[in-house]
Parts: C-alpha cells; sequence; structure tokens
C-alpha cells in the first residue's frame, strides 16, 4: 500500500470512529499503534496539513520520552496540546459571538483552560451556556462588562437554530435580569465602592456614567430613570 493510499485509509477510519462516539485520543492511539505513523494520524483526523504538521513538531523533542506501546501516553499528550483541535472558521456573526464570548471571558476574571478548544472550534452556545452559571465573588472580574456582553451574544445566539434554544433563551433572559440588576445598583450606590470603568471597551468615568452605559449596551430602565 502506498503512502497515499495509506493516508486515505486512516483518514475513513479517523472519521468514522469519532462519529461513533470514540474520543480523538482514543482514535489517535489505536491509529498510531497499528500504523506507526503519528503525524499521519493527526492529519486524519482532520486537522489542516500544515497545522498538523506545525502541532507535531512542537511536541517531536518529546516523543523520544516514549516507546512502542505507549500511544495512549502520546495521545494525552497531544491532547493537552490541542493537537487534535481543527479551528473553525465562521462567519460574521458567529465571529461577533465569538469576540464577545471572549470580551465575557476576560470580564468573568478568569475560566476552565479546558475551555479553550470551545473557542476555536466555535462551540458558541456551549459557552454561553455555561458562562450563565457564572456567580461572582467579591473583587472578581468586572460583572457590569460580562453580563452586557452576555446579553449582546445572547441576541445573536437567539436568531439561530439551535437544538437547545429554549435553554439559550432562559440563559439570556437570566442575562438581562443580572445586567438590569447591575444597572439599578450602581445607579443608586448598592454597588462595589469601586465600579470597573469599561464597558465593551469603552471607557466610561464614575459610577452614573457606568450606569448609563449598561442601560444604553443592554436597553434597561432602571426605576426612576425612563430613558433606555
Amino acid at each position: 500500500m502506498s503512502r497515499g493510499e495509506g493516508e486515505a485509509t486512516l483518514v475513513l477510519e479517523a472519521r468514522e470512529m469519532p462519529a461513533a462516539g470514540r474520543a480523538e485520543e482514543e482514535v489517535f492511539a489505536e491509529l498510531a499503534a497499528r500504523t506507526g505513523e503519528w503525524d499521519a494520524c493527526v492529519l486524519a483526523l482532520g486537522v489542516p496539513r500544515t497545522d498538523a504538521e506545525v502541532r507535531i513538531h512542537e511536541v517531536l523533542p518529546l516523543f523520544g520520552e516514549f516507546e512502542v506501546g505507549e500511544e495512549d501516553l502520546v495521545a494525552m499528550l497531544l491532547a493537552c496540546g490541542h493537537a487534535f483541535v481543527v479551528d473553525r472558521i465562521l462567519d460574521g456573526r458567529g465571529e461577533q459571538i465569538r469576540d464577545l464570548s471572549w470580551t465575557a471571558a476576560c470580564a468573568r476574571g478568569g475560566f476552565p483552560g479546558g475551555m479553550i478548544p470551545w473557542f476555536r472550534t466555535g462551540e458558541l452556545a456551549k459557552i454561553f451556556r455555561l458562562f450563565t452559571k457564572t456567580q461572582f465573588r467579591d473583587g472578581q472580574g468586572s460583572p457590569p462588562e460580562f453580563w452586557v456582553a452576555m446579553v449582546t451574544a445572547g441576541e445573536l445566539l437567539a436568531t439561530e437554530d439551535n437544538p437547545d434554544q429554549a435553554e439559550l433563551t432562559a440563559g439570556l433572559e437570566h442575562s438581562r435580569t443580572r445586567a438590569t440588576a447591575i444597572a439599578r445598583d450602581l445607579t443608586y450606590g448598592r454597588g462595589r465602592d469601586k465600579a470597573p470603568r469599561y464597558v465593551l471597551g469603552q471607557r466610561v468615568d464614575g459610577r452614573a456614567s457606568l450606569a448609563a452605559g449598561l442601560r444604553h449596551e443592554v436597553g434597561v430602565v432602571v426605576e426612576g430613570d425612563r430613558r433606555t
């Protein structure tokens, strides 16, 4: 079997096995153990050739630490370096949602490193659903910027067909409620002593300006203020 034919066979198997519910690491370990072609196995999992070569090259010095029969350990190493992630190209709206999600992630004050592949693969609804469960501790992150970004991202997600639409809608309403509550607290001086000074990247000075920025971005009305 020529190398070209071998790669074609690997690609076919590598596409069928995840479809059957098997993880990429497991697929890589099995194919690599059988063929010994580690770089070809990464390529077979759908990673573009240029990206696959770069990712393999980055960890190549570590391969000498492993022996035949330890392909599962190699798979774990590659997975930790996100070698199996296939980056997704999004349309304009998708890129906007991804940017808003990243804004929320930064304003959140941190997020699990395991979420990074979600941003790369465009699992935007998954990110949104997880972030709606965020609870801030005193002094953590920037709640105003976080919830404004979440409202805007949720509104964009609401325009798409999604099997989890009910959960997304509930998350959007929750985000609006949190943003409204923060705007109200800042308006009447019940927020933190040192309010964050940015709303979606726009500088605001003082508690009143921050509250006004929230009202403008989210379109909320607080008691005693009829502006939207």
